[in-house]
């Protein structure tokens, strides 16, 4: 919401001058406490309140003369009723305003036209609103006017609530962040800036320079503002004023250079307002402008538009001494304004309203005094009107005219103006829709809306100094002061930053990387380096990051990790190193166990493989068995043969043969399991024996975290809070320590002697204290992960640019050759770099397993069938012969099956079926015989 409403003692003054201004009057009373007139008067009596020679005025004059000239003479809109309007010259004057008001509402009007300017409507507002006569405004833009506080002021424009939504996006568009604001210091000017930077603040940039002007500011006193303006930072303005003298600022800025590349402004609408009503302008003055983004409130093109266009040469011609002048945004809404109250006066007496006046109660009791206060007459279908108005739903000139629910006009859009050469060009569209865009927003409606930043679109900009490129909108100041940056006197790893002895110099790794990002700046930023400790102790990076939004130090170079506390503070550039917190503990040789060989395997894995070795043996004997006479014998016979067969096959060392193709598959699978266990084996034992050859008593965080040894840090590092806030280790086993030589003691000590057990620091810095000592070494992984950077003031532009440089650092491999420069170690910590050798876990192995596994069980699946298939086809002749079918006969026979080699079973069958076709030859002989004889027999008889 739009914050600045006049509080309760500004109302009151605004009454009591209101109350002044009858005494000036001297306004005789009006006749009659409650005059009642037809429902559909021949006369209503309007007013218009403005300055009829502002540029806006004496275009808007025209447009409201225009306006009521074509409603009076169309009766389909009032019928007989006709519109006189009655025309106060306010002439800038906000006494003379207030005087004309009261004129104009005691002559019985029922809405005034007007004012232009905000400043007037604040005055005015509070008499319209307690006499109940709607305010209908086409050119006052203040956004804190709001419906809540002034209820009969209704703004028939745009409110710059949505001129500074425009802006603000803009400016997000185009990646800028600092915004100086250069405003008219009044109601217009004050509560417009403080909009946009609300809503800048959304986009996460901000006013960083507020430069108010008088509204009565000489050429000296714009000047001397815009001189103390060029020396800041930002070189990005917003330039909010009135039209009558917005030219001469940027005149005056011309002339002090502040209008040419590098530089961007964005000026609000009364530029466009300016181009609009006095176009062409003279060639100085175009020249003054020249690359400067405006806006314009955005019209739909219709053919009404296009035809009161035409007209416009004819309205204006012989006003304001002949001299010929355009038609801008405002006088196309004054114009609307006129209809607007004309179709509310018709719903008004269409609903049964009637314009009647009575006095005001409350100053009943003053009635007869020399005020005559008692003549303040109350509108008494004001509040009727005020309705009506709100729900008029047309289309005028400006496009669809109706109000939403907190009385702003519809479709709010504004065009992006681009002033260049002799004239200016649209470079796009803004609308609360769709934010920015190339297409015009009356297309935009009839999609879906889409602010993405990936939607927003603007055409090509030739900027101040007629160049296309994106200015940076920020360069250094040149008021000659030096920046001054802190940099911290440390006492330990010189290699990092160091003060050189005698001087003010400072030299080292850091020093030399922010000296290489600068030179890479497309501009020189003069700085001196202030020393930051005693140079005794370390200094606490938090203590001077502290000390930079406290103005103490423009900046801070060193090796200060980019932490979540830090960036609070401060804004940190693009790491230029990484470097985690890691532990650091002693080592010590250690000789081969008797039981290293079965180190490399973990006891899930020699378990798993164990259970898969004797799994295959079952399945190739099970195979095999009924086809090779190498899995069969007596049952002790075959145990061995398949505990030797499965563990052979570990050195591929096994005699037997396999004879089933089902066999051999799982076989060949199995091998290939095999040779891939046996690999990594001999890989792990080796680097078991060969490479691990040191120890220590901490093998990672969490043996640290749970031992109750001391622990050593840096004194001044982030480690400690770490170490205490996040893995709540009691602060008395922490071990402040100063220098490299007291880290050693230390460790070498261990805590037994009054040292520590390991030292957490971060990697950077033990990369060095490592290079030179072969006694310690990185005990387990790196647990945090960060980075080094420069420190600068919140929101800096310079944060950025030596970001983007550390950057071009980085890709061009300078970073790498300044690393190298200072950071080179020796071979002593390559060879300790690892104390701990991961044993081969199950789960870098477990699709080896699936693998044989589904094989087994697809073999056997296969294997089942056919021993099933054969024993149907077999069983039956076996029941047969032996006379038994029962279950358990059958069962007793399915195991007898499977149990006899496979040969003899097919063998002693294709006997018996030998032995049934003989019997069946014999028996049908001895038919065949007996036969013979019965027939003899018969013969005889």
């Amino acid at each position: 919401m739009v914050k600045g409403h006049k509080t309760t003692w500004q109302l009151t003054m605004n009454k009591a001058l209101f109350l002044a201004v009858m005494v000036l009057c001297h306004v005789a009373p009006f006749n009659g406490t409650n005059t009642n007139v037809t429902k559909r008067p021949e006369v209503v009596h309007i007013g218009a309140l403005f300055p009829f020679h502002s540029i806006i005025g004496k275009v808007a004059k025209v447009a409201i003369e225009a306006a009521l000239e074509d409603v009076n003479s169309n009766p389909s809109v009032l019928g007989t009723t006709k519109l006189k309007l009655t025309f106060q010259d306010t002439n800038y004057s906000g006494l003379l305003s207030m005087v004309e008001a009261f004129n104009l509402i005691n002559n019985r009007t029922v809405a005034i036209i007007g004012p232009e300017l905000s400043v007037t409507a604040h005055v005015i507002s509070p008499i319209s609103s307690d006499l109940h006569v709607p305010l209908l405004s086409f050119a006052a833009t203040d956004p804190t006017m709001s419906a809540l506080q002034y209820p009969f002021f209704v703004r028939t424009t745009r409110s710059d609530l949505f001129q500074m939504s425009a802006i603000a996006d803009i400016v997000d568009f185009y990646e800028w962040r600092d915004v100086i604001a250069v405003y008219v210091d009044d109601d217009y000017g004050r509560n417009g800036i403080a909009v946009l930077g609300d809503m800048l603040a959304e986009k996460r940039c901000k006013i960083s320079y507020n430069a108010p002007m008088s509204p009565q500011a000489t050429r000296v006193d714009i000047t001397n503002i815009l001189a103390q303006v060029a020396l800041e930072e930002s070189r990005f303005y917003v330039l909010h004023t009135y039209s009558e003298w917005g030219l001469d600022v940027l005149n005056v800025a011309q002339h002090l250079g502040m209008i040419g590349t590098g530089y961007v402004w964005i000026v609000t609408d009364w530029l466009s307002t300016v181009l609009d009503t006095n176009f062409p302008l003279p060639s100085n003055a175009m020249d003054d402008i020249q690359g400067i983004l405006t806006l314009r409130m955005y019209i739909p093109d219709s053919n009404r538009k296009r035809k009161f266009a035409s007209r416009w040469i004819n309205l204006t011609s012989g006003k304001l001494d002949d001299r010929p002048f355009g038609l801008n945004m405002y006088g196309l809404y004054a114009y609307d304004t006129v209809w607007l109250l004309a179709h509310a006066m018709d719903a008004f007496f269409n609903q049964g309203g009637s314009i009647s006046f009575s006095n005001d109660s409350r100053l009943a009791e003053l009635r007869g005094g020399n005020l005559n206060l008692d003549a303040l007459n109350i509108f008494d279908g004001g509040n009727q009107l005020l309705h009506s108005i709100l729900q008029v739903n047309m289309t005028g000139l400006t496009g669809p005219f109706r109000f939403t629910s907190d009385g702003n006009l519809i479709n709010p859009a504004y065009e992006v103006i681009n002033v260049i050469g002799s004239g200016y060009r649209r470079v796009g569209y803004w609308s609360n829709y769709s934010g920015l865009s190339v297409v015009s927003p009356d297309k935009l409606y009839t999609k879906p809306p889409n602010s993405s930043r990936s939607n927003q679109q603007l055409h090509g900009v030739i900027w101040p100094g007629e160049t296309t490129q994106k200015p940076r909108g920020w360069v250094f100041p040149s008021n000659g002061r030096l920046l001054r940056i802190g940099v911290p006197y440390r006492v330990i790893y010189p290699e990092f930053i160091s003060k050189v002895k005698g001087t003010d110099r400072f030299s080292g790794y850091c020093i030399d990387v922010f000296t290489a990002a600068l030179n890479l700046l497309p501009y020189a930023v003069p700085y001196e380096l202030i020393s930051f400790g005693d140079g005794l102790t370390n200094p606490t990076p938090t203590d001077l990051l502290s000390l930079i939004p406290a103005g103490v130090y423009d900046a801070a170079v060193g090796d200060f990790a980019i932490t979540t506390n830090r960036s609070k503070m401060v804004d940190f550039t693009q790491p230029y190193i990484e470097s985690g917190l890691v532990i650091v503990a002693p080592i010590r040789k250690k000789n081969s166990k008797a039981w290293a060989f079965f180190i490399p395997f973990s006891p899930m894995m020699w378990g798993v493989t164990g259970f898969f070795f004797l799994i295959m043996g079952v399945v190739v004997w099970i195979l095999e068995h009924r086809i090779n006479d190498d899995f069969r014998g007596p049952p002790r016979r075959q145990v061995v043969t398949v505990l030797w067969f499965s563990f052979s096959t570990l050195f591929f060392a096994h005699k037997e043969k396999t004879v089933s193709p089902l066999g051999r598959l799982v076989l060949i699978i199995w091998l290939f399991v095999v040779l891939i266990l046996n690999s990594s084996y001999t890989a792990s034992l080796t680097s078991i024996l060969t490479v691990e050859q040191l120890s220590s008593p901490i093998k990672d965080i969490q043996s640290l975290i749970t031992s109750n040894d001391p622990i050593g840090y840096q004194r001044g590092s982030f480690a400690q809070n770490y170490l205490t806030d996040q893995l709540n280790i009691q602060h008395s086993r922490l071990i402040p320590l100063n220098s490299a030589e007291e880290y050693d003691k230390a460790l070498t000590n261990g805590p037994n002697k009054g040292g520590v057990i390991a030292v957490v620091d971060e990697q950077a810095y033990m990369e060095v204290f490592l290079s030179t000592r072969c006694d310690f070494s990185i005990v387990g992984q790196e647990f945090t992960k960060t980075g080094w950077g420069f420190a600068f003031p919140k929101d800096s532009p310079l944060a950025i640019d030596m970001s983007t440089a550390i950057l071009q650092l980085s890709e061009n491999g300078d970073l790498q050759r300044i690393h190298d420069k200072w950071l080179t170690t020796t071979a002593c910590r390559s060879e300790e770099a690892k104390l701990e050798v991961d044993r081969l876990e199950l789960k870098s192995f477990w699709g080896l397993f699936v693998m044989c596994g589904l094989a087994c069980l697809l073999a056997l699946l296969i294997y089942i069938i056919q021993i099933i298939r054969q024993f149907t086809r077999f069983s039956k002749e076996e029941l047969e012969a032996s006379g038994r079918i029962s279950q358990s006969a059958r069962l007793q026979t399915f195991l007898s099956f499977v149990n006899e080699k496979e040969e003899v079973v097919k063998s002693r069958s294709k006997r018996r079926r030998m032995e049934g076709a003989s019997t069946r030859s014999i028996g049908e002989s001895v038919n065949g015989t007996d036969t013979s004889l019965n027939y003899g027999r018969d013969v005889i008889v």
